[in-house]
């Protein structure tokens, strides 16, 4: 028994019965879906949400943080103990991750005491963000269609980056969650012309801006789509008006005598013009209130809101000097580890690019390789902003297996689209599984990009270990020499006397923690008093070494 609604079975009989015919403006979506039940629906979307949780959740801390975790654990620190975050343009992004952050860790406190702060704690956000988004796909059921949606959410719940990312504590799975947040906000906008869904799109967009300076790349390219897609299809509707063997003798179309019907306001649905000034009126103002409410640190401090304007140059520059790559860069770490979705999403737009039946799927297209290109041309490539680009990639790719199960072949066909479905999670099931529980800091992996070895672990188990045998726990003093230390401060951050010099110092405290590179220096400058306890690997071409009074060394 059918559970759709009477308003898509329309939907459904118009395209049946104008197959032929280019669709209409009205046409975002609508697509063929298969019969689904509103029970198998559920049950689907469920076990997809549930796989996304699970595959983001197990062994949240496994992976030793990253630098630049270390170093947003820096800030949330500050902020969680002495409630100060003051955004500066020069330093890691927006203030939305840690303010998100502040919230898990509060009630990690509440609820299991201690301190609150916890790795596990920290990377929650991420993880909700993460399974958020795949949420999200699912939303675009009538968009996609029902195979479609899922299959697209399916992607990105296994895919091997976005888990990767959703289970770092950086800004990026947010970013894409707020990114598509627009999206599905603006076409339910359109949908429905509900005003609820221009607010919900201006406070994603607000939360974008307040999140990354790069918002203003991602906008850019969600604006060129939608035009790309709309010009693409009049441009066809104008083609397929006149027969082709017209067309090619170059005879022109006999003009209409009939008196055509009075063109209906194109805002009339939205209320008319007034309602739709009103509205995005109060859209507009709810988006400079939450930017502002972010970056003045809840108006505490205003000098961030200017700061805010003043990133944008500070990342200009970045974005053409540090971690530069070569321009096919991100094609190749696609091709590496999500090759499923970046075949998966090149059929699926190729296909509505050739049917031109479904805007949203040509809009899709134009996202995720649209993306692809703006990211290829910034010299700054790192592979966390893959998925700003494996997201829309799924999209498209649910599109592409939806369109293929829906061909009148029939059974052929829906052979042939969940066999492709299937080669495709499995392969990112595996990938995913291999790269965030085994190879997790093997830079032979994209994903993996200057990051922390495991072996770095021992050595703050070995720093607790002597401050016990010290007996004086956190309180035990630690002098860190060595000009690479992050995440070192995260997980020294209880010990309230470890000073971070970064540079040869002399020093009278229980611990040292220098570099190899300082090792002469160190044995010279810490002479008898001290022992080695050992060398540690931090990240390519970085090594730490660990010094400790002889007493606590030696038995």
């Amino acid at each position: 028994m059918s559970t759709d609604s009477t308003k898509l079975r329309d939907r459904k009989t118009t395209a049946a019965r104008t197959s032929a015919q280019v669709p209409t403006d009205a046409d975002f979506g609508g697509v063929d879906a298969p019969e689904v039940t509103a029970l198998v629906w559920r049950i689907a979307s469920l076990t997809i949400l549930a796989s996304a949780a699970f595959i983001r959740l197990y062994e949240l801390g496994l992976k030793p943080l990253h630098h630049d975790e270390g170093v947003n654990g820096f800030f949330l620190t500050t902020l969680f103990r002495n409630g100060v975050y003051h955004y500066d343009p020069t330093n890691y992004h927006g203030p939305t991750l840690y303010y998100f952050a502040l919230v898990t860790t509060k009630l990690n406190a509440l609820l299991f005491g201690g301190s609150g702060l916890s790795t596990v704690a920290v990377r929650l956000v991420p993880l909700i963000f993460g399974v958020a988004t795949v949420w999200l796909a699912l939303c675009l059921r009538q968009n996609l269609g029902s195979i479609g949606a899922l299959i697209a959410a399916a992607l990105i719940a296994l895919s091997p980056g976005d888990v990767y990312i959703s289970r770092y504590f950086i800004h990026e799975a947010h970013f894409v969650f707020f990114t598509l947040g627009i999206v599905v906000a603006a076409v339910r906008y359109y949908e429905s012309a509900d005003p609820l869904y221009l607010l919900l799109a201006s406070l994603s967009a607000a939360l974008l801006f307040a999140t990354k300076e790069t918002a203003l790349i991602s906008v850019g390219v969600l604006l060129l789509a939608f035009i790309i897609a709309n010009l693409y299809l009049r441009l066809a509707r104008r083609n397929t008006s006149v027969p082709w063997e017209k067309q090619r003798a170059g005879k022109k179309r006999k003009p209409n005598k009939k008196k055509r019907a009075p063109r209906e306001e194109p805002l009339l649905r939205f209320g008319g013009l007034s309602n739709v000034a009103l509205w995005s009126g109060v859209a507009l103002a709810l988006f400079i209130f939450i930017s502002i409410l972010f970056y003045s640190s809840f108006f505490t401090y205003w000098e961030g809101v200017s700061g805010a304007l003043e990133s944008l140059q500070v990342w200009a520059k970045t974005g053409t000097k540090e971690h530069t790559h070569k321009l096919y860069t991100y094609l190749q770490w696609l091709m590496q580890e999500e090759s499923p979705l970046l075949l998966l999403g090149a059929m699926g737009a190729m296909i509505a690019l050739i049917r031109r039946r479904n805007r949203f799927a040509i809009f899709a297209g134009a996202w995720a390789f649209g993306i692809l290109a703006a990211y290829s041309l910034i010299p700054y490539k790192t592979p966390w902003l893959t998925i700003n680009i494996t997201v829309p990639l799924a999209l498209v790719s649910g599109y592409a297996v939806n369109e293929i199960y829906n061909l009148e072949d029939g059974l052929r066909s829906r052979i042939t689209a969940l066999t492709l479905a299937a080669v495709a999670l499995i392969l990112c099931g595996a990938q995913s599984i291999i790269l965030n529980f085994y190879h997790y800091d093997d830079d032979r992996y994209p994903y993996v990009y200057a990051h922390t070895y495991r072996e770095f672990l021992p050595l703050v188990d070995e720093i607790e270990r002597l401050a016990k045998r010290a007996g004086t726990g956190a309180q035990t003093g630690i002098t860190i020499t060595a000009p690479e230390y992050w995440p070192l401060p995260w997980y020294l951050r209880d010990y309230e006397h470890a000073g971070f010099y970064g540079r040869m110092t002399t020093t009278d405290e229980a611990i040292v923690v220098g570099s190899i590179e300082q090792e002469a220096e160190l044995e010279t400058v810490l002479d008898s008093r001290y022992r080695m306890v050992g060398s540690y690997p931090l990240r390519p071409g970085v090594t730490l070494v660990l010094y400790a009074k002889k007493e606590l060394v030696e038995p």
